[in-house]
C-alpha cells in the first residue's frame, strides 16, 4: 500500500468533485451534495489511493440546501 499525503488526497477530491472541505477543530470534513456524489467520492478515494473516505476525512456531511 502506497502512503499518500492526506492533503494531496483532499486536493485531488476537490479538483475532481463539486464538494467543499470544511475544518472542524483543525480536521477536514467533507461537505457533499448528494448521496450519489458521496458514493462516487468514496469509490474514487478507494480506487485511486487505496484508502477509505473516513481515513482521509474526519466526517462527511450533506450540504444544506438554502430555502
Amino acid at each position: 500500500m502506497t502512503l499518500v499525503d492526506q492533503d494531496f488526497v483532499i486536493e485531488q477530491v476537490q479538483e475532481k468533485f463539486n464538494c467543499t472541505v470544511l475544518k472542524c477543530e483543525g480536521r477536514p470534513v467533507l461537505e457533499y451534495g448528494t448521496d450519489a456524489e458521496l458514493d462516487q467520492i468514496g469509490e474514487y478515494v478507494r480506487a485511486e489511493f487505496d484508502k477509505e473516505l473516513l481515513d482521509v476525512f474526519f466526517a462527511a456531511i450533506e450540504s444544506v440546501k438554502p430555502e
